[in-house]
Parts: C-alpha cells; structure tokens; sequence
C-alpha cells in the first residue's frame, strides 16, 4: 500500500507544485472499541458475521441494535466505513428469523402464518439498495441461512418477480420512490408485508434534506398511517453520515416527538490516520489566454449538481406515462450526479419590466491553463499553524483600503478540473487507489479522458484502469464498475456524488475532491472513502474560482473545525405536503384523528385543498375522488412536472431527461445537449409533450441561454431594521423568462451568434430573504446612481455563493435578484430565495444569521486579489447578464455601509 505521506509528496512534485497548497491537517489515527454480541441476536447470523471477519461488534453497533430491538426508534450517526448496516440488519434478521422460528413450532396458527415478520429497507438510490442486497447475500450466505427471503423491488423490477416479493419476501429493499409511485397507491396488493411490518430502516437518512427530505417525510407519515391500518407499527431504524442533531433530524424525518428516538453517534469503529490538504489552482499566464486551459474533452457549458443525492439508474423504464404502477427512482432529472440546471419556476406567469437578468444555472467552470509552470498567488498565512505558503506584498481592490496578498490580481485560476486530472494521474502512476469527486456528470467524463490521455504517455496499460462512474450509465455498468474498483483491476474512478453515499468501496489510498461539496456532512462523508477499513488515507480539497471555496481553502478553521450540519427539510412545506395528502386520500380516507400525523396547518391546508376541488370533505373524514392518480401529482425528486425526455430524432433513442424547470434553459431549439461525450443539437422543444429533439452533430461550440428575472413580495413572514436597513423574510413569486441564447466557441469562448427564443414566463412561488439599501446608505457608501446596479449585482452574486456556508445548501438550492428601485420596497433591494417551490429553508436561515452572512461576504470580496471581480468573489457561473454590470470596489463599500448599521 502507497504511503499517505508520499502520496502528498508526489503532489507537490517536489515543490514545484508547493505554492497551490494552502493548508494541511493531520487527522490522528485511533483504536477501536468491541464489545460482546448482543445476549438477543441469532446464532446463526453471528455466526455468519464470525466467518466473514466481524469476531466482536463495535460499541456503536451494539447500542444502536440493542435500542431497535427493544422497540425503539434509532438512529445511528457514525463515519463513513463505520459499519453502520450490521447495527440494523441484527436487530431485523434476528427478529424475522425469531417469527419464521415461531410459526414452524406452530405451524397451524393462521396468525403466525399472516404475521411472518418482514422489513422494509429505503435508501436514496438504487446503486446504494443494490450494494446491500450484495453484502446482506454475503452474510446469509456465510450463516448458511436459507430461510431469509431478500428481494430488491424497485421501478426496474418485472411484474412476475413484483408478485412474488408481494406473496414471499421477508426483506424488501428498495427507495422512496417506490413506495410514493406503487407500493402505497396499490397497498392491497402489498398487505401482507405492511402488515407484518417489524422494521424500516432508513439508510444514508442524511441525504434526506431540503425539498427532497420533506417530500420523503410526507410519504413515511403515509407509510406509517397505511401499516397501521393493517395492523402494524414499525420500529425505524436510521443510519446517517455524522450530523448536527441527528434524533431531532430522524424525528422530523419519520413524524415522532424527538424524544422518541434515540441517537447513537460515538464512533466506537478504528480509525486510520488521514491527512487533509486544501489546494488552490495556479493562476493562469496571462499569454496563453482565459480558456487556453481547459481540458480537450472539458465541456463549459456542464451544469452543476443538485442535492440532495438521488437515483440514477431509471432512465429507460420503459413504462408509459399512464401506467398505473410506473416509477420513477429517480422520476425527475434531479439525479445525485445529473447534468441540471438548479431547481426554478414552476407555472406560467408575467416578467415585471424593471427586471433584473440575475442567477442562472449553468456552471462553465474557471478558466485555467495546464502550464504547471505557471506562476501562483501565494495564499495568505491563516491562524492555523498548518497554513503553508511566503506572504507577499499587494493591494486590494481599488477604494476598499485593504492590503491584500496579490500576485498578478487579474489573472484567472485554472479549472479545478483541469488540475484534479493532473493530481489523479500523478496519483494513479504513483500506484493509488483514488476516487475524484467531481459537480458534473460532464465533468467526470473531462477528468477520466484526460487523465488516461496523461497516463498514456508514462505506461499505455495505465490508462486502461481509470474510468468515469455517473448517472446515465446502464445499472450493469454501474455495477462493474464497482466491482472492478474493489477489486484494484481500476486504479481511479472519476465520479460524480453518486458514490458519495454508502456503496462498500474499501482500500482506496486517496480522495480528491474537485470544490467544496456544498457541506461539511458530504465533505466528511467524500473524505471517509479515503482509508476505510482502519487504513491511512490522502483526502485533497481543490478549490474552484468560487466565492465559498476560495474562503474555505484560505479559512481551514471554517471548513475542518466548524461542527457538522444538520439536516435541513421542513415537513410542513404546503407546496410539498398538499398533493401527498391527497395521495394519502388516495390510499385511505383522511380521519380527523390522523391530522396530527402530517403537522400543524394540515386542517388548514385541507380546507384549501376542498375549495380548490381536489379532495371532498364528510363527515368521516376526507376523500379523493378523481379517476386520476393522486400519486401523479409530485413527483419526489422534481420541481416542476415531469421531466423533459430527449430523444434522438433519427432512431427514436432515449438519451435522457432534464427537469422541466430547466428545460427551457437547457434544450431549448439550438442548444447543445452533451451525453456519454458525443454532443448533439436540439432541432426542437415541445413542451406540450414534454421531448426534446436532437440531432447527432460534432459542434465546436457550447449555448449560454439568457433570460430576465423578476421578484414580487407576496407576504412578510418577519422582519427587522438595523437603523435605515430593513430585513425582510417572506413569500415571493419569482418569474423567469428565457429570451434568447448565445453560441461560444470552445475553447476561446468567441461569441459567434446569438438567437431570440419564444418560450413562456414561469413563475416560482418560494421564500426569499432580502435586505435594503436606501439612499442615505448608498450616499454613505459613495455609490452614485450609475455604480449602483453593479454594487448591489456584486454583493448578491457574492452573497449566494457564502450563504451554503451557514445553511445545509449549495448555491445551486439559491437564486437572487437585485435591483436599484424594487416595486414593492421602494428601495434598492438584495433578494436571495430559495430554489424550490414553497421555500426550503435556506432563505430563512440567511435571515437569522444577517449580520454574520454579510460580514462573511463582505470578507470574501475584499480579500480576494483581484480587481475587479473575478469568479472567486462576485462573479456568478449562474448569472444570465454575462456577470454585468459589476462593481467589486462598490460592493465592498455597500457592505461596509450596510454593516456599519448592524446591532452590536
């Protein structure tokens, strides 16, 4: 095995490469603690876990089996690689062997016959179901049991085997989704399993956050309701990576009090040393131009990641739209790795005239060049002693007043991209085992092409052993891939977050992480593939030209000390709640005596739903009564309908989806649609039928589509004053509209034309913060009628991008708008919302944190080398005004004027 220690060392490239490091942390290694098998658990199956290694569980393991066996609700919250699944499946196989024992003693009894225990596994993707299905095989296998009946069922299971996991199967595993499309609208053909219901366990719970997470928590209230109607009441079990809060979490999550849930979160599993390094891309030679860096296969115009992690493996189901047991794992484009653009507006609407162009989705990445020659900014000393890197003289940017460390200040950095594939080749030639994370399915491709392309050059057989692993691949693929990274026929994957979650993955030396995942739970969790199973590992954070990461590579203390995240989701969200109530419906009357069951608000929100005529109100309680699926009015992973499919015009081939909220961003007439590496061109959009036509064309040039943003306050849910300043938190319509786009020339980005689209305005109804600036501020600040667009456009970019640092988002959960004269607040006004149809929280934890959001922002310009912006302070991958206008010296005014108001 390739020492940690020299793995860093072969980074560095004997120092040629030292200036990019910025920080490095030594993560000291620690023993194990075991404890004896639980006096309850089977024989046989210890037995089995005896054979395949496990001698004594760990204390963690141990507490958290013992709390599910007696009844109550658990949650395990541990490391990745702790071994968090044989604390659920103990308790669970104990307890179906223990009734499947019964019933033979007394085989005539009809109630051991109707009450054979079963359990039912969840998890967010199929990859992730798949693993445990293998592992579980494993286990009873090395017991030699063979009175366990498994089964995974999930939207690509065939209506024969559906049968019979219905009539037979002990274990179900398979993801919300199933249970949202099928299993609970057809609950009679699946009643002796909800009947005989003993456990639900919950896997990788934590990436059950945001919309995603309360629409799961509405379909568990739903589960839980339907299992008890047949009898049952389940004991959950869930197993998290390490969070802030975990049982309040797991209690929102499943609808209990949080007393009712007990936490086990000491890490009781062996530990390797890890070391952390933070890296910054070197700046680019101002000779070889922008975009002179980019990978040959690098794609600009690749669209970000949106979290949480979702399914992957559902494209080509294959069942029409109007089936009634359809699924969709993964229904909508929002996959753990997928090509999207962030969530936007959902329904028709107005553009206001005074709109501004402001976030659009559609990550092109930092400019860089592959020169490992070129010159670097060295970083500034932190107050961490592992801060690495000479201090040197500079100025800021001009009329801010701050001394900065600055090299060449208008250079851009190159690409993280760009340089993860250089770090993963010299890493695969030094004899690693790695993993790259990367935000883009896209991006993954560019890592692995270029890195066999370098690997190439040293040793041919080299290249052979590294692959790229995202969505859009066939779930066989997948699998091999796994297989063949477990195994060390691959050296080095290029992923997506896809492998982020729990797939068994050991041995691996190394983990690159190309920008900062968007928290602090998926930084750990990615960084725990590095050294599993006890051993040392290598984890390397390398920034992108982004606000956040370009705080957090110079802050260590903030990325690596700060305490991890909670798990952020509101159950209560009317826009996520109102269509599962009426699936609820759908499955079994609503009683009064369940309201409880759904939150505070749900009679309210019933009453709405009756005056609008989707449920019917009696005595007994309320009902669906429509022909349609009430099922099909969510999906649980989309945001705005079903997803566009895009088909290739010549053979009729699905290629994929995109959400239709981001389609007409995407694939409108014109665009450029890029899968598995080949680019094709979309002939048409046809919204009504929701396909997108493309043609396969070998283009040089990528689209940018442009559109025009508007902010109506509907309602103040709170709001505060810091003298002049007013804060404000509320529900707002956001309306988009796409109006043309443009084609660039890759790689030197030259425009060569742009073209007018005819495409509807789409609003979003969601929460949003803002804040004001009034004109005795703005005069304070020194900014004039002409430099205020760009100083409040500066400070909103800068401020979406540091706002994932206090809320559980990334910035592609956030939208913004600013505008000098906003209708409703007569002011200059900064909006940020959230991304998602009826808010998600972020917005509101930006206006609880006001003061500390915008002091963190204020920093993130300020202390930036450049200029006058760059991508890494107030330039936005998402803007839709091309980043302009723009005033970075103007911006940190603005804040300093804003600040100078904020309550001690």
């Amino acid at each position: 095995m390739v020492r940690t220690g020299e793995l860093l060392d072969v980074l560095l490239a004997a120092g040629r490469r030292a200036d990019r490091l910025t920080h490095v942390r030594h993560l000291p290694a620690h023993e194990g603690t075991a404890v004896d098998w639980p006096a309850w658990a089977d024989a046989d199956l210890v037995a089995g876990y005896r054979a395949l290694g496990v001698e004594r569980p760990w204390r963690h393991q141990a507490l958290a089996a013992d709390a599910a066996w007696s009844g109550r609700h658990t949650v395990l919250s541990t490391s990745t690689g702790s071994g968090k699944s044989l604390a659920f499946w103990l308790p669970s196989l104990s307890a179906v062997r223990a009734q499947a024992a019964a019933r033979a003693l007394d085989p005539g009894r009809i109630e051991t016959v109707a009450r054979r225990g079963s359990v039912l596994y969840l998890c967010p993707t199929k990859a992730l179901a798949a693993d445990q299905r293998h592992a579980l095989d494993r286990v009873l296998s090395a017991a030699r049991l063979r009175d366990v009946r498994v089964s995974t069922c999930d939207g690509d299971t065939a209506q024969e085997e559906r049968r019979w996991v219905q009539e037979h199967a002990d274990v179900v595993l398979t993801n919300p989704d199933f249970l949202h499309f099928a299993l609970l609208p057809q609950h009679r053909r699946w009643a002796r399993l909800l009947g005989s219901l003993r456990y639900v366990v919950l896997d990788e719970c934590h990436a059950f956050r945001g919309v995603f997470g309360a629409h799961v928590a509405a379909v568990l209230r739903r589960l839980r309701r339907v299992a008890g109607t047949y009898g049952a009441d389940p004991v959950f079990l869930l197993a998290s990576a390490t969070t802030a809060e975990p049982a309040v979490s797991a209690a929102r999550l499943i609808g209990v009090p949080p007393d009712q849930v007990v936490s086990v979160s000491d890490d009781a599993s062996p530990a390797g040393r890890k070391t952390v390094a933070l890296w910054q891309p070197p700046e680019v030679a101002p000779a070889e131009g922008p975009w002179s860096g980019l990978l040959p296969e690098d794609d600009p115009w690749a669209l970000p990641l949106d979290e949480p992690p979702v399914d992957v493996d559902r494209v080509g189901d294959g069942r029409s739209a109007g089936d009634a047991d359809r699924v969709g794992d993964g229904h909508s484009a929002g996959d753990a790795d997928r090509d999207g653009a962030a969530p936007g507006a959902a329904a028709p609407g107005a553009a206001a005239p005074d709109a501004h162009l402001p976030e659009v989705a559609g990550d092109a990445g930092a400019p860089g060049s592959d020169d490992p020659a070129a010159r670097t900014a060295a970083p500034a000393p932190g107050p961490d002693a592992g801060s690495v890197g000479p201090a040197r003289e500079g100025s800021g940017p001009l009329g801010t007043g701050e001394d900065l460390v600055a090299d060449d200040p208008d250079r851009p950095r190159r690409s993280a991209t760009a340089e993860v594939a250089d770090l993963l080749a010299d890493l695969t030639a030094a004899g690693a085992r790695t993993l790259a994370f990367t935000r883009s399915r896209r991006a993954a491709e560019s890592v692995a092409t270029v890195t066999r392309e370098h690997l190439r050059e040293v040793d041919p057989e080299l290249a052979g052993t590294v692959a790229a692993y995202r969505g859009g691949y066939l779930p066989e693929e997948r699998r091999e891939l796994e297989q063949a990274i477990r195994t060390g026929r691959l050296r080095a994957l290029a992923t997506t977050n896809a492998l982020e979650l729990g797939v068994d993955i050991s041995g691996l030396d190394a983990v690159v992480i190309a920008g900062w995942p968007g928290t602090r739970v998926s930084l750990w969790q990615q960084a725990g593939r590095a050294g599993r199973a006890g051993a040392d590992g290598l984890v390397v954070l390398v920034a992108r030209e982004d606000p956040l990461d370009t705080y957090l590579v110079h802050h260590p203390e903030a990325a690596l000390d700060a305490p991890v995240e909670a798990t952020v989701f509101d159950p209560g969200n009317p826009y996520v709640l109102a269509p599962h109530l009426c699936a609820a419906a759908a499955e079994t009357p609503i009683r009064a005596e369940e309201l409880d069951l759904f939150g505070p608000g749900t009679r309210e929100l019933l009453d709405v739903l009756v005056a609008r005529g989707a449920l019917r109100r009696r005595p007994s309680g309320w009902y669906w009564t429509h022909a349609e699926q009430a099922a099909r009015l969510t999906d649980l992973r989309g945001t705005g309908g079903d997803p566009v499919r895009v088909v290739e015009s010549t053979t009729g081939r699905l290629l994929g989806t995109v959400d239709s909220a981001a389609a007409d961003s995407t694939v409108h007439g014109g665009a450029v649609y890029v899968h598995q590496g080949a680019t094709y061109v979309v002939d048409e959009l046809r919204l009504e039928d929701g396909v997108a036509l493309v043609d396969r064309r070998d283009v040089d040039y990528g689209t940018w589509a442009r559109w025009v943003t508007s902010t109506e306050i509907r309602s103040v849910t709170a709001e505060r004053r810091w003298g002049p300043v007013t804060w404000g938190f509320g529900a707002v319509d956001v309306t988009t509209q796409v109006l043309s786009f443009q084609r660039k020339r890759i790689p030197d980005m030259e425009v060569l034309g742009s073209e007018l689209l005819d495409l509807p305005a789409r609003t979003l109804p969601t929460t949003s913060v803002w804040w004001t600036a009034p004109v005795e501020v703005l005069e304070q600040a020194g900014i004039t009628v002409e430099t205020a667009p760009g100083a409040l456009h500066a400070a909103e970019h800068a401020s979406i991008g540091l706002l994932p640092l206090l809320a559980t988002c990334d910035r592609w959960d956030l939208g913004g708008v600013s505008t000098a004269l906003h209708a409703d607040t007569e002011q200059a006004t900064v909006f940020v919302h959230d991304a998602y149809p009826g808010g998600a929280g972020f917005a509101e934890r930006g206006y609880d944190l006001g003061a500390t959001w915008l002091r963190a922002t204020r920093e993130a310009i300020a202390t930036c080398p450049c200029r006058t912006g760059c991508p890494a302070c107030v330039q936005s991958p998402k803007c839709g005004n091309a980043n302009n206008p723009l005033e970075k010296a103007a911006a940190v005014r603005l804040l300093d004027a804003v600040l100078a108001h904020a309550p001690a």
